[in-house]
């Protein structure tokens, strides 16, 4: 007992040291760190202990979100963004504050945004998400970093070639024209004008795509991992901005218990259709994302190919990355871009009729769509104006310098995605109007940087599946337009709310008109 005794008390010991250490590093840091940055000209706002600036940050979204726009304004930054609105007219473009214990600079100049995700040595990694959001991504391609990354990149890119993803279109339209039919049965029963909700029905409409694709035959058990992540994705909204307490996510709490009751249902669901394919007799797993990642884990592969795999595990969090991130990407651009064509009639004419002429009335391919330059400058617009995510975050991985400022190791960076693409000086004096124009150059040629454009990110670490959101977008506002005219509901309120993803707060009622009436 006495050895026993003295065991534990030599841990005690080891245990109050390191308590003690860390929490006089993080006292030191909230002193050290400030007067770092002051000294380079960098203020900000002084945070709580611990909590940093969370609460005001908590009060100024509270008020932002009851804000409503008119329908003709586009700075959707005094709702989702207003801190960074207050801070930068208090302190300037590059501030510093803190979110929770963690020092946070904000860099609006797209040159040192470019700087830091362009990086390719890993000096700016991503930043580990919370527990709530790492459960509804999983660990896959948008979080893994260094060589953990360049392995599941390798076995997730042949799924996102172009030559695989125009065989994918047709599917695509498959899906868009059965929404479309039931359109024009509601619209017809309505006696030629219907009004719609369409934000809700854009979103299950991207979720029996990525279903199909993702998931072939087994796209009805693929629907069950959407629901499942819908509600994950409502539980991660409204912990983003608390205080997280290391160790607390595994606590049996009231907070984390309904998580992993969704987890597991995810993982269920998820094993039970890769369990399926494992029984089958096909010599193959199947053609879609799912067989191809399959593919690479054969057990009789080669062994030079063996430090290149996926576990199973490894497989399922790239499912839900897969599943969660393109269904809700793809489904807000779509949503944003019928409210702009509902508030833009002459551009929604022209598109129009680029889409007849190119496409005719019939189902689309991929050539046609390849041909559509203005759908294609309106989208880019859309996604300037409304782009899914509105801010991105990456970590100094060591003491680092990034233009005239010298970042300290654990430094949080972000980028307001919101804030860079209305930048006047950057974009030119229309910057908070809607003009698809600015693309007729490209993306290159849009703006004063050829970078400024950062819907999808840059660098190493841009969305793999951009081309797929696009091109899925192009088929669905194609056979939209073939069919119907747009106009806005009366019934529609402008307040673009960030939910994880730019959407709409009271959804997106428009008043569908069939053609052919």
């Amino acid at each position: 007992m006495s050895n026993l005794g003295l065991v534990l008390g030599a841990l005690a010991v080891v245990l109050i040291s390191s308590l003690w250490r860390g929490l006089v590093y993080l006292i030191w840091r909230t002193y050290a760190i400030p007067k770092r940055f002051r000294k380079q000209g960098v203020g900000g706002p002084c945070g709580k202990f611990w909590s940093g600036s969370l609460e005001e940050i908590r009060s100024m979204k509270k008020a932002g979100r009851k804000l409503i726009l008119d329908i003709n304004s586009h700075d959707i930054t005094p709702r989702v963004l207003p801190h960074y609105l207050k801070w930068m007219s208090q302190y300037g473009e590059t501030f510093l504050y803190w979110f929770g214990p963690h020092p946070t600079i904000c860099i609006t100049d797209p040159e040192l945004a470019k700087q830091v995700l362009s990086n390719k040595f890993g000096f700016f990694p991503k930043v580990m998400p919370i527990p709530n959001i790492l459960a509804l991504l999983g660990k896959g391609l948008s979080v893994t970093q260094g060589a953990e990354w360049v392995r599941h990149r390798h076995v997730v890119s042949p799924a996102f070639t172009m030559d695989k993803l125009k065989t994918m279109t047709k599917k695509m339209a498959e899906c868009a024209q059965s929404m479309l039919e039931r359109w024009q049965d509601l619209a017809t029963q309505a006696e030629g004008q219907r009004e719609m909700e369409v934000s809700s029905q854009l979103q299950e409409l991207t979720s029996d795509v990525i279903s199909h694709t993702a998931f072939g035959s087994s796209y009805v058990e693929g629907k069950e991992v959407f629901q499942a992540q819908k509600e994950l994705q409502t539980l991660a909204a409204k912990s983003f901005l608390n205080v997280n307490i290391p160790g607390y996510q595994y606590l049996p709490s009231r907070r984390n218990l309904p998580r992993w009751k969704l987890e597991r249902r995810v993982r269920n669901t998820l094993m039970h259709i890769i369990q399926g394919r494992l029984d089958s007799k096909d010599s193959s797993y199947g053609n879609d994302l799912l067989g191809l990642m399959m593919e690479s884990c054969r057990s009789d592969l080669g062994q030079e190919r063996k430090g290149q795999l996926l576990s199973m595990n490894e497989i399922m969090d790239e499912c839900k990355t897969f599943f969660f991130v393109g269904q809700e990407t793809t489904s807000h651009l779509l949503t944003w871009t019928v409210f702009l064509l509902c508030t833009n009639q002459q551009w929604q004419e022209r598109l129009r009729e680029e889409v007849l002429k190119e496409c005719g009335t019939g189902i689309p391919n991929a050539d046609m769509l390849s041909k559509l330059k203005l759908v294609t400058m309106v989208l880019l617009e859309s996604l300037r104006l409304y782009g899914p995510v509105v801010m991105m975050q990456r970590m100094a991985a060591k003491d680092m310098t990034l233009g005239n400022l010298v970042i300290p190791k654990d430094t949080r960076l972000v980028i307001p995605i919101a804030i860079i693409h209305r930048n006047k000086e950057v974009w030119g004096a229309d910057a908070d109007e809607f003009n698809p124009l600015r693309f007729k150059n490209g993306i290159s040629k849009a703006a004063k940087h050829p970078n400024a454009l950062l819907a999808f990110s840059i660098g190493p670490r841009a969305c793999i599946g951009q081309n797929f959101a696009m091109l899925e977008a192009k088929t669905v506002i194609t056979m939209i337009l073939q069919r119907f005219s747009l106009s806005l509901s009366p019934n529609y309120i402008h307040a673009p709310a960030d939910m994880l993803f730019l959407q709409p707060q009271y959804g997106l009622p428009i008043l569908l008109r069939p053609l052919n009436v």
